[in-house]
């Protein structure tokens, strides 16, 4: 018995879901790209992270080496 070929899988433009074009992957065309680029622009895609985890800004140590305050 044989196992029945499975078709390969084809890059999905994560905008227009067209096929992914080789020059412009993983997007299908400069556009797309663009339209990206343009999103992250403008602040419709964002990172989710934690900015309260009770650290501060300051460095532990002074830039310059010494360990005097």
């Amino acid at each position: 018995m044989t196992t029945p070929e499975k078709a390969p899988r084809v890059a999905r433009c994560p905008i227009c879901k067209s096929p992914a074009s080789d020059g412009n992957r993983p997007f299908c065309s400069r556009r797309c790209s663009d339209i990206d680029l343009g999103r992250w622009f403008t602040g419709s895609y964002a990172i989710a992270g934690n900015d309260d985890d009770g650290q501060s800004d300051k460095p532990s140590l002074p830039l310059d080496g010494n360990s005097e305050t």
